[in-house]
């Protein structure tokens, strides 16, 4: 368990190994886990994912440290609302280590990437979230997040995916 007091949010820096070190390894706890796919990271992504994110002008991440460990990260990448012809910031991964899981730290992740997206001028933060997630769609809620409704006659947005292997 997690004592807030001791909870401290850094901005992942891809220069320090430290803080790369902590971003792969909770991705990879995070791809393990049921709402993560399962399946750990390939050899491949952790060869390529430090060099990859650093050329990614809009990327934005944080990692939450407790009594010196890395215990969650939140990735996110600018992208742009041509509705509101503003930019917007995409959550792309919250993970939390298990053991640590419902103490605020995804609140506190959140919360960062919030006010990064406010010095950025963003319009909106996003996110996608597996519908079987009742403790993350949870916490989304909590953190004011809601369903994207245009027009309820229209119905609510959904996610969808092609893969291009």
């Amino acid at each position: 368990m997690t004592d807030n007091n001791t909870l401290r949010i850094v901005a992942v820096d891809l220069n320090d190994v430290a803080h790369t070190q902590a971003l792969v390894a909770l991705l990879d706890h995070y791809a393990s886990d049921p709402m993560g796919g399962s399946t750990p990271l390939s050899a491949q992504a952790r060869a390529e994912l430090i060099p990859r994110l650093r050329e990614q002008p809009g990327y934005v991440a944080f990692l939450a440290y407790s009594d010196g460990q890395a215990i969650g990260l939140i990735n996110c990448f600018q992208g742009f609302s041509t509705f509101a012809a503003r930019p917007l910031l995409n959550i792309h991964d919250v993970a939390v280590h298990e053991k640590h899981r419902g103490a605020g730290v995804g609140r506190a992740l959140l919360a960062a990437a919030e006010t990064a997206a406010r010095a950025r001028g963003c319009c909106k933060i996003t996110l996608e979230v597996l519908s079987n997630n009742t403790p993350a769609i949870a916490a989304y809620d909590r953190a004011g997040f809601e369903p994207y409704v245009l027009d309820p006659a229209a119905g609510q947005a959904i996610f969808m995916h092609k893969k291009l292997d």
